[in-house]
């Protein structure tokens, strides 16, 4: 199974809710190069997005394409059609190289129960004791739980390629890198139950370079992980072999990768991740999105006057409308609402106030982490601002493209994919 399009080892989606920070994004990847990594871009943006700020896919291809032609880079570089569907994949046709193909709604949907067996009758090998390199303890499989798995993905499985199919014939094959997202389900899948999905991917013809499972623990919107650190790095090892027995078994393509979702201000996860990926020689596509918006806020603040005010305004009225605004979110945001401050009192702040309660450093005393999750989910706010919020991105940009490339560079490329923290 192979692809024309190849993904490489390392790369990093960046979303760019308001497609202004595309060069500041890239200098971060930039940065990464002059060290010896290369880190590929990709520049990612959901259907739902484009909805709620009224823009559309031609305009994320656009900045990126911009970036790269002004800064000379001539690495390869992607623009992902982030969680798409059958209904709205077309809009994504034209400017996309990189599909994400959403399958939530069909995990969990039953399977014809003629096709559940016929995946077990296909598969043998799936039921016994299982060894898989990189992994010290071997797996006792019955055909119970293989028929109980399959009939858990087997039909999200068979939607993603019916997307795969469909981009296929659109954009001709090998012309475009699919990932697949199995992460929004209701508990993470143990090794098996990926080699399972791995293998019916493998019998749809899905050659996917990327694939999202569900971790252990909370990936919060724009925050750190919470959760057990050393199970965590258990079950990515564990993944990341199971990959390579794909590809080896089912031949899958050779660039498989695992797919973190909402990865941006995953801190404490990148050590772990960066020693593992080490290990098997692998490669990861970490997914980042709204820490950029954050940052577009924090120039803003920064650079005082107008900026801060705009950055006060977006606060009064997410504080006004925090129940509308976190409700699409409800499960990766954790805000404490005693610990919001209220609107009155953010208008007295200076600018370095607002900087460090915003700017994700759980050492300082002043980051505060339910008003980064507030506004975070609050960019529909700046949206409804249209060319008044666009124009001061224009007008501050320097402050504000500082602000991003460090945040990507020093918070996420550098702990990631170098493996250092020192600044």
């Amino acid at each position: 199974m192979s692809s024309g399009l190849l993904l490489s080892k390392y790369s990093i989606g960046v979303g760019d809710r308001f497609a202004h920070q595309a060069r500041a994004q890239l200098q971060a990847c930039m940065k990464a190069a002059e060290q010896g990594v290369d880190v590929i871009p990709v520049w990612n943006k959901s259907n739902r997005e484009h909805t709620i700020i009224g823009s559309n896919p031609a305009g994320t291809r656009a900045a990126a394409d911009e970036a790269v032609r002004s800064l000379g880079w001539e690495k390869p570089y992607h623009v992902d059609a982030d969680h798409i569907n059958l209904e709205s994949v077309d809009k994504f046709i034209n400017s996309s190289d990189f599909f994400t193909i959403d399958v939530a709604d069909w995990i969990k949907t039953p399977s014809h129960p003629e096709k559940v067996q016929t995946f077990l009758e296909r598969h043998p090998e799936l039921v016994g004791n299982l060894q898989i390199p990189g992994i010290e303890h071997r797996f006792r499989i019955g055909p119970d739980f293989v028929l109980r798995t399959a009939n858990k993905y087997l039909l999200a499985v068979q939607q993603a390629g019916r997307v795969y199919r469909h981009i296929e014939r659109k954009k001709g094959t090998g012309q475009f890198i699919p990932e697949v997202s199995m992460d929004e389900t209701d508990a993470p899948q143990k090794p098996v139950e990926l080699l399972i999905i791995l293998a019916a991917l493998a019998d749809e013809e899905v050659p996917i370079q990327t694939i999202a499972p569900k971790f252990t623990g909370r990936f919060n919107k724009g925050v750190d992980y919470e959760g057990d650190l050393a199970k965590f790095a258990e079950e990515f090892s564990n993944d990341v072999a199971v990959l390579a027995f794909a590809i080896e078994r089912y031949g899958m393509p050779g660039n498989l990768k695992l797919s973190v979702h909402s990865g941006s201000d995953k801190f404490s996860l990148y050590g772990p991740i960066h020693q593992i990926l080490k290990e098997f020689d692998a490669g990861v596509h970490l997914k980042t999105a709204g820490t950029n918006w954050l940052e577009e806020l924090i120039g803003l603040a920064e650079a005082g006057g107008a900026g801060l005010e705009l950055a006060k305004e977006v606060y009064a009225q997410a504080y006004s409308r925090r129940d509308e605004l976190c409700a699409p979110y409800a499960a990766v945001i954790d805000i404490d609402p005693g610990e919001l401050p209220s609107p009155e009192a953010v208008s007295k702040w200076s600018s370095d106030e607002f900087v460090s309660a915003l700017r994700h450093d759980p050492k300082s005393p002043a980051y505060n982490s339910s008003v980064r999750q507030l506004l975070h989910v609050a960019f529909k706010v700046a949206a409804k601002m249209g060319t008044r919020y666009l124009d001061l991105l224009s007008e501050m940009e320097s402050s504000i493209a500082k602000n991003v490339t460090e945040n990507l560079f020093e918070r996420h490329i550098r702990p990631l994919f170098i493996g250092s923290t020192e600044q």
